[in-house]
């Protein structure tokens, strides 16, 4: 089932997202309207409301609060871009100009700020103590995972746990809570609200992990980003972090050299390597073994076509090619 089955099948719950999306952007600063409407709707995959809308069917919620909580879910996502695009200088992203590019970084910052407590708005709504509490420590999660990117910037020390523990701050950790969330909504026991959980966390490891693999494979025209712009902003991920460990000693120094430096500059070069040292297949394996755990933790779910495509979301995780 290709994701755009996937989408069609759930259709009719995205479109009330969208609805809510639109309705919930409102305000009487017109800086901020133009701003968070450019962003939200630049072409994102809104990958993370449909996972909750999707676990909160898996799991029997028959209710319309998980159009609220999706929407919620997507506010923090685009703040998060609206401030790495900021952090990140980046010009491009989907294929179009940042929001910083177009508007400045003050206006993306204060807009983020903006969509973040929009988003508290909306989850107290919800009136649920277990929804907020998610959310809240999804929220903070994340600033750290920031934070630790941060300071991983240029550091061509960094190994593979502490560079999947960024990723599952600053990525998974939002997969994990929007498929929670769909279990809170469901009523479901503890146990299988803990399995969702880990389902969310797998599935956004594993997409992250591609990502780090179209950066150096990927297609402008498809991913919306040009590549080696990880490289350029000195981000030592998994395919560099493999390659420095089995490379020759030569090609080490030379990754070693282009992380510290950051820039494009030696990238030819950095690709080779990659390449030679199966870095990228590599990357995909972990990616694979990431998703295959995602499958395992829906194994208590009942059969459904819900659970179908949660079951298929994770085989596009590893499979995409944008």
């Amino acid at each position: 089932m290709p994701i755009e089955a996937i989408r069609d099948f759930a259709k009719e719950d995205l479109n009330a997202v969208d609805r809510v999306i639109r309705q919930r952007l409102h305000s009487d600063v017109p800086l901020i309207r133009q701003v968070s409407e450019y962003i939200v709707q630049s072409g994102g995959k809104r990958l993370r409301p449909l996972v909750l809308i999707l676990a909160a069917r898996a799991c029997g919620y028959s209710g319309t609060d998980h159009h609220e909580l999706a929407a919620v879910v997507e506010f923090i996502h685009t703040a998060t871009l609206l401030h790495d695009d900021v952090v990140d200088e980046s010009a491009l992203r989907r294929g179009r100009a940042t929001a910083n590019a177009l508007f400045g970084n003050a206006a993306s910052v204060l807009v983020g700020d903006f969509l973040y407590s929009r988003a508290f708005q909306m989850m107290v709504g919800v009136g649920s103590m277990a929804v907020m509490r998610v959310l809240a420590d999804a929220t903070n999660t994340i600033a750290e995972g920031e934070v630790l990117q941060l300071m991983n910037c240029h550091d061509a020390d960094i190994d593979e746990e502490r560079y999947l523990r960024v990723i599952r701050f600053k990525t998974a950790k939002l997969f994990e809570a929007a498929s929670r969330l769909g279990a809170i909504l469901g009523g479901v026991e503890s146990r299988i609200e803990q399995s969702m959980a880990s389902y969310g966390m797998h599935l956004g490891t594993a997409f992250q992990l591609i990502d780090d693999v179209l950066d150096y494979s990927g297609d402008l025209h498809q991913t919306g980003k040009n590549l080696g712009d990880d490289l350029a902003e000195g981000k030592a991920t998994l395919p560099l972090i493999y390659a420095m460990r089995t490379g020759s000693p030569e090609q080490a120094a030379l990754i070693r050299a282009a992380i510290e430096r950051g820039g494009t500059e030696e990238f030819p070069l950095v690709l080779r390597t990659i390449q030679e040292t199966g870095a990228l297949e590599y990357t995909r394996a972990r990616a694979a073994a990431e998703s295959g755990l995602a499958v395992a933790m829906l194994e208590p779910l009942a059969p459904t076509r819900y659970k179908e495509c949660l079951l298929q979301l994770a085989d596009f995780a590893v499979t995409r090619t944008y």
